[in-house]
């Protein structure tokens, strides 16, 4: 977590869990946090187990252009990260992860700010799955607001440890996201690489 909001909210979640896996949605005050409201949202999975706005912040739905309440998380993504991003929303609602994650969001007129999201698992049982979150940008352009983002690449992923303090999960490098055009497809062994044992030894930059 490297921006403000993210911190504050989930410094404000893990108080309120107290050692638990999540706190109830109904131990949320919005007063409490009355300064993140207009970044922050709620996300429920519904009847087809998709995550789907239940509330969003109207800076948030500025940014984006659009009120965002009722309409599916995956619309934010471009196709090939959504089923991604799906997959690790899936495992904040069961599994009670947090997830931090940045991105580029890109507006309509292809202009780009970088951007970090932080989902935090709320308990309402089953039947009732949900999360909050908030997202925040690194920078404020003048255009932001305005041209509204429309499409968002992924660029690093984080699988959040709650019971570590946020300052320390600082200085915890993140998973960068690689391009899907570009070297997964590609035979390591092609491209110089080694097999020892078990291990695959990629040629690196040192020629003694």
């Amino acid at each position: 977590m490297k921006r403000e909001a993210s911190v504050n909210l989930f410094q404000y979640w893990n108080r309120l869990r107290d050692g638990r896996a999540a706190p109830r949605r109904t131990e949320i005050e919005p007063a409490d946090i009355k300064a993140l409201l207009g970044d922050t949202f709620i996300l429920e999975s519904d009847a087809r187990g998709e995550a789907v706005f239940r509330l969003a912040g109207t800076r948030l739905c500025a940014i984006y252009g659009r009120e965002l309440k009722g309409f599916a998380f995956s619309s934010l993504w471009r196709e090939k990260d959504s089923r991604m991003v799906m997959r690790l929303v899936r495992g904040v609602f069961q599994d009670k992860a947090v997830l931090v994650m940045t991105y580029d969001g890109i507006s309509r007129t292809q202009r780009t700010v970088p951007m970090e999201l932080l989902l935090l698992p709320l308990d309402g049982g089953e039947q009732n799955r949900r999360a909050l979150g908030i997202v925040s940008s690194e920078t404020k352009p003048y255009w932001l607001g305005a041209d509204p983002v429309s499409d968002a690449a992924v660029e690093t992923v984080r699988i959040v440890d709650p019971d570590r303090e946020p300052i320390f999960l600082k200085n915890r490098p993140p998973v960068r996201m690689p391009a899907l055009d570009r070297g997964m497809s590609d035979d390591p062994l092609r491209l110089g690489a080694r097999r020892i044992r078990h291990l695959l030894v990629l040629p690196g930059g040192r020629t003694e």
